[in-house]
């Protein structure tokens, strides 16, 4: 058997990471939703949106939006 190539290699070692990472995730599962809990209690503005409409997804307000729209471009009020 010769040398294993540099992809190889790296996706072995992308799999070993993976597989960590999950084996971590599952195994310390109860201490990490109380500690992302208690993230998210101590953010008041956080707590206060998820209060009024606990459907809401509290990470959709950390999305990049434009200033400004397609028609505002269109209509040149830039």
């Amino acid at each position: 058997m010769g040398k294993a190539s540099g992809a190889k290699q790296a996706a072995v070692v992308f799999g070993a990471l993976a597989v960590g990472w999950l084996a971590i995730e599952l195994a310390f599962k109860p201490f990490l939703d109380k500690a992302r809990a208690a993230m998210n209690k101590s953010d008041p503005a956080r707590a206060a949106m998820n209060k009024s409409d606990p459907a809401r997804d509290p990470d959709e307000d950390d999305a990049v939006k434009p200033a400004y729209t397609a028609a505002d471009e269109a209509s040149g009020t830039l």
